[in-house]
C-alpha cells in the first residue's frame, strides 16, 4: 500500500513548503505547536485591538496629558534603582510611552 504525502496549502510560500519537507517528524512537531501558539496569540491580538478600538472611554483621568491616548494605561519602570511611572499605550504595531513621574512610597504620583 503506497501513502501519498499531504497535499500543503496552496497560498503557502514554496519556501516553507521546502522547508517542512526536509524537517523531520520530531521539528515538524515543534513547528505545529510553535505555530499553533502563534496563531492563538495573534488572534487574541488582533481581538484586544478591536475590542479598543470599540470602547469608547467616558472619563480620561484628569492628569492624563493632552497627547497621551485616553486608552493609555500606567506602567512602573525601574532605571538605577528609581522606580517612574510612565504612560503606555499602543499606537499600531508599536508601543508607545510617556513619563508620568517618580514613584512615591505613598502610591501612585
Amino acid at each position: 500500500m503506497s501513502y501519498e504525502p499531504p497535499t500543503p496549502p496552496a497560498n503557502l510560500p514554496t519556501e516553507i513548503v521546502n522547508t517542512l519537507n526536509e524537517s523531520d517528524p520530531e521539528r515538524l512537531q515543534d513547528i505545529a505547536t510553535y505555530a499553533e501558539a502563534l496563531a492563538e496569540h495573534k488572534e487574541r491580538e488582533a481581538r484586544l485591538e478591536e475590542s479598543a478600538d470599540q470602547e469608547e472611554v467616558e472619563d480620561r483621568p484628569d492628569d492624563l496629558p493632552d497627547d497621551v491616548p485616553s486608552k493609555a494605561t500606567i506602567t512602573i519602570k525601574e532605571i538605577n534603582n528609581n522606580r517612574y511611572y510612565y504612560w503606555q499605550w499602543r499606537d499600531g504595531e508599536k508601543v508607545r510611552s510617556q513619563y508620568k513621574g517618580p514613584v512615591e512610597s505613598d502610591g501612585r504620583n
